[in-house]
């Protein structure tokens, strides 16, 4: 039975990645900053450890107690919508630290382990704000793409140790926490000049017929750790794949 660690797991894509998992028999190491045992259905195959991302020891006391892993799923972030003229740079740090440096960080510390068996598989969830570009996302934005671009560069890298690594980009989601989640950085980086703005943004997004369910990323999520032709990047969920449609990148098409 192979094991899979995925961050992130308190809520949104990383439960559902989780749950996921859980029902084809994996053993699923579930990591969230306040371990909460109650989220998911107890269950032999289960684990529950806290992680927080952003922590070096919290990193190798998870990774330590987790032993052998098969597959990392970077799923941990926190959100963002504020224009950056009012965003301060203590918070853009904050969300670089947790959506970018995070990734690398727990990246990194499987790394060892799995170049010494040359068996693993990477695979770091990211956005389809990516994929096109819109206003009062730029530090969000950027800390995706950032992530992207590390995934793309370290793919290389580790194609000699036999580890896989891939991307999946999820659409927007309503049944998330994204907006709770980014409402501190939000109410704290958008000036008045900014507001109708995010007015316009707020009503745009009413309007949208097409939206991301939390079982989409965890298809594709599935489908990057299982499937070996799986291209670089996987679009989750429907908007994401309508927009990787018109975005003509090969790279989700190309196997990797």
């Amino acid at each position: 039975m192979k094991t899979v660690l995925i961050t992130g797991c308190s809520s949104g894509f990383g439960l559902d990645t989780a749950r996921y998992f859980l029902a084809r028999d994996w053993n699923v190491i579930a990591t969230m900053r306040t371990v909460r045992e109650d989220l998911l259905p107890a269950a032999p195959n289960l684990r529950v450890l806290a992680l927080d991302v952003t922590d070096a020891a919290s990193i190798a006391a998870a990774i330590a107690a987790a032993g052998p892993i098969d597959v990392l799923v970077n799923n941990a972030g926190i959100g963002m919508l504020a224009s950056l003229e009012g965003t301060p740079m203590a918070t853009a740090r904050d969300v670089f630290e947790t959506n970018t440096l995070g990734t690398i960080a727990m990246t990194q510390a499987v790394l060892p382990h799995m170049r010494a068996r040359k068996e693993g598989i990477i695979v770091n969830v990211t956005s389809a704000v990516t994929m096109r570009a819109l206003p009062m996302l730029s530090v969000y934005t950027g800390s995706k793409a950032a992530v992207e671009a590390f995934t793309e560069s370290l793919a290389l890298e580790l194609q000699p140790f036999n580890i896989r690594v891939g991307l999946v980009l999820p659409g927007r989601s309503p049944t998330t926490k994204f907006g709770s989640n980014a409402g501190p950085r939000m109410a704290a980086g958008n000036p008045d000049a900014y507001m109708p703005m995010l007015q316009g943004i707020f009503a745009g997004s009413r309007e949208l017929t097409e939206v991301t369910t939390g079982e989409e990323v965890a298809e594709a999520v599935w489908r990057a750790a299982t499937d070996p032709a799986a291209p670089l990047k996987i679009a989750g969920g429907a908007d994401a794949v309508t927009w990787a449609k018109e975005s003509d990148d090969a790279r989700f098409v190309t196997p990797r």
